[in-house]
């Protein structure tokens, strides 16, 4: 063909091969696609719609591209490169392409939460944090290892608190047998499981086992050990407590071999009495228990019981008694054991003595075969507070162990105390039967003393009522005494004062007949006063109510004394009277003056009065040797004998002379008068200043009382040096003036004889015009006292009672001076001093106590409840006059001087100035 044919087949020729070379070129790249070769375009030209074809296809392989290039890198990144998060980013892709985009970046974030969620609790589980699971959604087989991770650690965090349960049971807090329990665990945690749960077990089988023995150990049971398998440090352990539980075994199997041994023998050595089978029965029981073969027992002095001992050892050392496998040989035949030797320094160190290897030739131990020597010696001494009691002395084979040895030194101590008990009892029961036939003569006494008894009893009964009704006539004699004390002295003292007035004879209306009549009446009262004061003086005595005050005495005031009372005595009598003093003596003396002047006065008196010719001494003297005198150690003692030369005292009546009423010549037709009161008073007063007086006398020839006194009376307790060890000057002949250092009323106002004496000296000069009231019921008082006064220039007001006297006072404010009577109707003494007291115009008025009852106490009362002064009746005018004068003057008198004057009521036993002017 040709032309418009061939044109048309060009033209359809040139639009198949252009459609054929566009197709093929469409199909190469769409299958280059189908085949995954994105390289690939359609490079064909082409116009219209294949052109749009081929920019559509050549776009949708470069956006596969893009797209595979976004799957790729994402699937590089999240599954070969492990970075999680990355998304597929293909710009300009819609439809199928944009859906599969965000499934594929959709399928990338699953995976990273699923792998980050899973990293997350992996990462903690690898921390020890098993808290942490996968909860992230998850599918297939994600799902799967999501439930598999989960389960793990639900294992892992099972495993890890029973683990650390069973840790704590058995580490912490000490609960053996723990197990851990895991269900549901193999392999690895199975293994792991069993592991923990073998170590747990064990421990706990060692342990317990450790626990069983120690509890048995600590419950005394040593047959225990540990038996349980154990390596390291555990079986160190074990071995260590099966040792420690071996010596433990060991020491109380010795422990209770001892203790029961100890028990045991000292059981069997109970109830016996003989040393002889106790010696026996011990070495039969001891030398065997010790694994000894020879034992011998010795006893020390066996001479002291050899009746029971049984034996001929000597009396001195140590003699064998006893034996275990040897016999008496040459150690008793020559009579006791060697002077030198083991047993003997045994004794003699009181110790134990342990030879550990015995000499091949010290001694055989023998049998039926043969003999050997033993290898170990013991010797013991048995000892009973660090006496010697005997020896024990054991021999053997092998060495004594030290349980041997401890077991000795203990069980000597019991064998010490069987043999002294034996000892005892021996003695004892020689003692018995004495004591049985002494018990038999008690019992025959017994019933003599129970019919005594009785009878003491019934006796006692009657003493009692006898006691009761001397009390109760003793209190009466003391009440009628008191008042017989003021009945006879208040008669006795006008009597006194009105015969001394007389006897003065002032105006000389008197001869002297008269005058001696006055001076007569006037002794005998003087005589009838002493009689009266010594019978008050026993009843003071005998009624334990005299007492003595000491104070400070120069001895020479006191042989200025008895110078001036019985010199004119002796003169008198024609007698000789010497006073002599020994060598240093003392200057002064502590003790009751009054008192000691009346020893003296009965003393002298009575001397004087028993010796008709020859003299009368009073020596003084030191006590060399106190101690057979039973005074304090250490005291000074004074003795003042008194000698005369008189008629003498019988040797059987030296032991009576001395008791009340008691006269070496008592007949109704005697020679010498008295009421033989005097020695018995001064020897009652002699007690009382510590003292005592001894007798001495010859028939014919004379007699010699001593009077033993103390330089310092009881209850006088001295600041300073008792006296002065200075020579005491002897007075001479005649008696010289009263002592210059006194301070007393006596020594400042001296005694004169008469009353126109007292007005010649100071008295004149402070008395006269002094106004005295005069309390008293008796007008014979009043009428003697008020002479007595006006002799010396008083004037004088009278009461006849306490309220009369105060009345008197009132209307008399210029009286100067009270003289109180104690005994009056109405208003007494005491009252009455009382109620002027509380007056205060009359707080300072002088008042003298005047009384004639004169009974202890009475100068005491007088003096709390007022006066200044107490005089007791019969009035003695010289010593009230020295009273009135000193209270009145108390500056010329000196100090202390009314304390000085009536310290002590003036019984005539007591009186301060001699009996001669006593009134």
């Amino acid at each position: 063909v040709s032309g418009v044919w061939k044109d048309l087949t060009d033209n359809v020729n040139f639009m198949a091969l252009n459609l054929t070379s566009q197709v093929r070129n469409i199909a190469q790249v769409t299958t280059a696609v189908a085949n995954g070769d994105l390289s690939k375009k359609i490079t064909v030209d082409a116009r219209g719609e294949i052109l749009e074809l081929k920019d559509t296809v050549n776009t949708m392989v470069q956006q596969l591209r893009a797209f595979a290039d976004e799957v790729t890198r994402v699937a590089r990144e999240v599954g070969t490169d492990g970075r999680l998060g990355g998304r597929a980013q293909v710009l300009g892709v819609s439809g199928v392409w944009r859906d599969l985009t965000d499934n594929v970046n959709y399928m990338a974030d699953n995976l990273t939460s699923q792998v980050r969620n899973i990293a997350q609790v992996t990462t903690a589980v690898a921390n020890g944090d098993l808290s942490k699971k996968i909860d992230v959604d998850a599918r297939g087989e994600i799902l799967e290892l999501k439930t598999a991770i989960n389960t793990m650690v639900d294992t892992l965090s099972s495993f890890s608190s029973e683990v650390t349960r069973v840790a704590r049971e058995v580490g912490s807090e000490g609960q053996l047998g723990g197990q851990a329990r895991v269900e549901g665990v193999y392999g690895t945690w199975k293994r792991l499981t069993t592991n923990v749960n073998e170590l747990a077990s064990n421990l706990t089988t060692q342990v317990r086992a450790i626990a069983e023995v120690a509890s048995a150990v600590a419950q005394g049971d040593m047959s225990r050990s540990i038996t349980v398998e154990a390596r390291g440090e555990v079986a160190e352990l074990k071995d260590n407590i099966n040792l420690m539980v071996a010596n433990l075994r060991e020491t109380t199997r010795a422990k209770d071999w001892l203790e029961s041994n100890l028990a045991r023998l000292a059981a069997l050595m109970q109830g016996h009495r003989d040393l002889m089978e106790v010696a026996d029965l011990l070495l039969r029981e001891l030398t065997p228990l010790v694994n000894a073969q020879y034992g011998a027992f010795f006893l020390a002095d066996p001479g002291a019981d050899s009746t029971s001992l049984r034996t001929s050892a000597p009396a001195k050392g140590l003699a064998f008694i006893a034996g275990y496998g040897s016999a008496q040989g040459a150690t008793v035949e020559t009579g006791g054991l060697p002077v030198h030797g083991l047993v003997q320094q045994a004794a003699r160190e009181k110790k134990r003595i342990l030879v550990e290897e015995a000499p091949p030739d010290y001694i055989k131990i023998n049998s039926g075969l043969g003999e050997a020597a033993p290898t170990s010696l013991v010797i013991i001494p048995i000892l009973f507070e660090d006496k010697l009691l005997g020896v024990i002395e054991l021999a053997s084979f092998s060495r004594f162990s030290d349980v041997h040895l401890a077991f000795f030194d203990q069980f000597v101590n019991t064998i010490a105390v069987a043999i002294n008990t034996i000892i005892a009892n021996s003695r004892t029961e020689s003692l018995l039967g004495e004591s049985q036939r002494l018990a038999m003569q008690l019992q025959e006494r017994s019933d003599e003393l129970q019919k005594q008894q009785a009878e003491l009893r019934r006796s006692n009964a009657e003493l009692e009522e006898k006691a009761a009704l001397l009390a109760t006539s003793s209190q009466y004699k003391s009440e009628f005494l008191a008042n017989m004390s003021h009945e006879l002295r208040t008669p006795l003292n006008s009597l006194l004062i009105l015969a001394r007035l007389l006897s003065d004879n002032p105006d000389g209306h008197l001869t002297d007949q008269e005058v001696q009549f006055a001076t007569t009446i006037h002794r005998s009262g003087s005589d009838l006063l002493q009689l009266i004061n010594d019978i008050l003086d026993l009843s003071k005595i005998e009624a334990g109510r005299m007492d003595v005050r000491p104070k400070k005495l120069p001895l020479i005031k006191l042989l200025d004394y008895v110078h001036a009372t019985f010199r004119p005595l002796t003169v008198d009598r024609g007698l000789a009277f010497e006073v002599s003093v020994g060598e240093d003596m003392p200057r002064d003396m502590y003790s009751d003056e009054q008192r000691l002047q009346q020893i003296l006065r009965n003393l002298l008196s009575n001397a004087i009065k028993f010796t008709a010719s020859g003299r009368v001494e009073l020596r003084v003297s030191r006590v060399k040797d106190p101690e057979h005198l039973h005074v304090r150690e250490g005291e000074e003692v004074l003795a003042f004998s008194v000698s005369d030369t008189g008629i003498g005292i019988a040797p059987e009546k030296l032991s009576v002379i001395f008791e009340a009423f008691q006269q070496a010549d008592g007949t109704t037709n005697r020679k010498y008068g008295g009421t033989g009161l005097g020695l018995s008073i001064s020897r009652e007063i002699a007690g009382l200043l510590g003292g005592r007086i001894v007798a001495e006398s010859e028939p014919g020839k004379g007699s010699t009382f001593t009077l033993y006194v103390p330089v310092v009376s009881p209850g006088h307790a001295a600041t300073g040096p008792v006296a002065e060890d200075r020579p005491l000057p002897v007075p001479q002949q005649p008696a010289p003036e009263p002592f210059a250092g006194s301070h007393d009323a006596e020594d400042a106002w001296p005694a004169p004889t008469r009353l126109e004496e007292w007005k010649a000296g100071r008295a004149g000069q402070i008395l006269p015009g002094r106004r005295v009231l005069i309390v008293d019921d008796d007008i014979r008082n009043v009428f003697a006292l008020t002479h007595v006064l006006g002799r010396v220039g008083m004037p004088v007001l009278y009461a006849e009672n306490g309220r009369e006297g105060i009345e008197t006072l009132e209307r008399n404010p210029d009286v100067e001076l009270v003289l109180m009577d104690i005994m009056m109707p109405e208003m007494d003494g005491y009252e009455t001093i009382s109620a002027i007291r509380r007056t205060a115009r009359w707080t300072d008025l002088p008042i003298v106590a005047l009384t004639a009852k004169a009974m202890p106490g009475d100068r005491e009362k007088s003096i709390a409840r007022g006066a200044n002064d107490y005089v007791p009746k019969p009035v003695d005018v010289d010593l009230l006059l020295t009273v009135v004068c000193a209270l009145l003057d108390p500056e010329d008198a000196g100090p202390g001087t009314t304390e000085t004057v009536a310290a002590e009521p003036a019984t005539g036993a007591e009186a301060a100035v001699p009996p001669t002017t006593e009134l």
